[in-house]
């Protein structure tokens, strides 16, 4: 049996969780689905960013960011939410903080109200099911713009 230690690993990479000083990348996932948000939450835990917190619905979500800004370097948020959907979501969120860095998260099929979240400021998208590697992928994108 070896340890971890006593293989050389090429992979060795810092996690893409942490911005350029060390300190973890603060998110708010806005989802929903419980499913959706804690598989969210484990792909960025599991990539040393911080889960600064989340929300049900939209109007949660606006609340949430305005509780946590200037704290927060990027939202994940659902389209399609009752109370207050996630297009609707990101307005306010934009009116508040022009800023602010809003990652749309859709199901296939609403490549058309995805476009229009793009058009009105959101930076990318991730579409469910969600996977771990594009999730990151587009992630990392976005912060490091």
């Amino acid at each position: 049996m070896t340890a971890k230690s006593d293989m050389p690993s090429i992979n060795d990479k810092p996690p893409e969780g942490s911005k350029p000083d060390g300190t973890p990348y603060r998110v708010l996932v806005v989802d929903d689905s419980m499913f959706i948000a804690k598989q969210l939450g484990q792909i960025f835990t599991s990539e040393g960013f911080e889960v600064a917190g989340t929300a049900g619905d939209g109007a949660q979500g606006v609340e949430k960011y305005k509780e946590l800004h200037p704290n927060i370097d990027l939202v994940t948020m659902d389209i399609t939410m009752p109370v207050m959907d996630g297009v609707s979501a990101l307005e306010k969120i934009l009116e508040f903080d022009k800023e602010a860095c809003v990652i749309m998260v859709s199901a296939l099929g609403k490549e058309d109200v995805v476009k229009k979240c793009l058009l009105n400021g959101a930076k990318s998208y991730i579409v469910k099911p969600l996977d771990r590697k594009k999730v990151l992928e587009r992630v990392v994108s976005v912060l490091n713009r």
